[in-house]
């Protein structure tokens, strides 16, 4: 028969306490993460007969409806609200992995003057509060005449700094010699980044597309500031409006976070498998 495996990856035994402290530890962080998104998901299921407020609380819905997901609908436009954040957080996802794949190519592979100077800038662009340049944000747009508009939401966040350092990791990565093979083959410089470098970091694209298609869909107060007209909301801002207006009926705003969260979970679940190899090409180099 055989026994459980008690070793670490290099092969060092862990003492049997050591292993039940670990298996304790993220069944906690299972619970503080999973558990409120697992509460929501059953109070949209609730009836309006059921008290959500019980207690002891109870977890499991008597009596499953959809009802909830219906009158969101019909309250308000929640699927214009969800279209609106799609076609923003599309747009983010492409100008996020065109614009971060080049600068992330150029930084690692090209030789220029200022390459560390724009590397340090890119770094110091992650350590300013979006709260301190929104302002400067907000007066760009109306000075472009974008405000109220979804090219205004899209345009501050359709390159974002830690998407480029994380190309440029991935890149950093990549031998050397294969590129220079492929130099003295007679390939230019795109012929390289497209047939040889771009290819090897479609983890790290991944990891990109996750994050770049989060941060949009999840966005809140940018929309907010640069949006008047409902007809051009995204979806986080309708359901904040559903919140305000009917905070008294948790059932409605539990069956509007699942409709907001659920695009997210269908991305991650089709492309976790690259995710999780992204994040080891776009690691930081020592």
């Amino acid at each position: 028969m055989s026994i459980l495996k008690t070793t670490d990856a290099e092969g060092r035994r862990i003492a049997p306490w050591q292993l039940v402290l670990r298996y304790v530890l993220l069944l906690a962080v299972l619970v503080l993460t999973v558990g409120p998104f697992l509460w929501q998901l059953s109070t949209s299921l609730k009836g309006p007969g059921e008290d959500i407020f019980s207690s002891p609380p109870k977890f499991f819905p008597s009596h499953p409806t959809l009802d909830n997901y219906s009158r969101v609908a019909d309250t308000i436009p929640v699927w214009d609200y969800a279209f609106n954040s799609l076609k923003v957080a599309a747009a983010n996802v492409v100008t996020n992995c065109v614009g971060a794949a080049l600068a992330g190519y150029a930084l690692a592979r090209l030789r220029y003057r200022g390459r560390r100077a724009a590397t340090l800038a890119f770094i110091l662009a992650m350590l300013v509060p979006v709260e301190g340049i929104i302002i400067a944000q907000f007066t760009t747009m109306r000075d472009l005449g974008l405000n109220n508009t979804l090219l205004g939401v899209l345009l501050p966040g359709s390159i974002g700094a830690m998407n480029v350092l994380l190309m440029r990791n991935a890149f950093l990565n990549l031998p050397q010699e294969i590129e220079e093979a492929a130099f003295v083959d007679g390939a230019n410089v795109w012929q390289r980044f497209l047939r040889i470098a771009l290819p090897s970091v479609r983890g790290t694209l991944a990891v990109v597309a996750i994050f770049a298609f989060m941060g949009s869909w999840d966005d809140f107060l940018w929309p907010l500031i640069v949006l008047s007209d409902p007809d051009h909301f995204t979806l986080t801002i309708g359901l904040n409006y559903l919140h305000g207006t009917f905070a008294n009926d948790e059932r409605l705003v539990a069956a509007g976070t699942i409709i907001a969260v659920l695009p997210l979970i269908v991305l991650f679940a089709g492309l976790q498998r690259f995710f999780f190899r992204g994040v080891g090409e776009g690691a930081v180099k020592g």
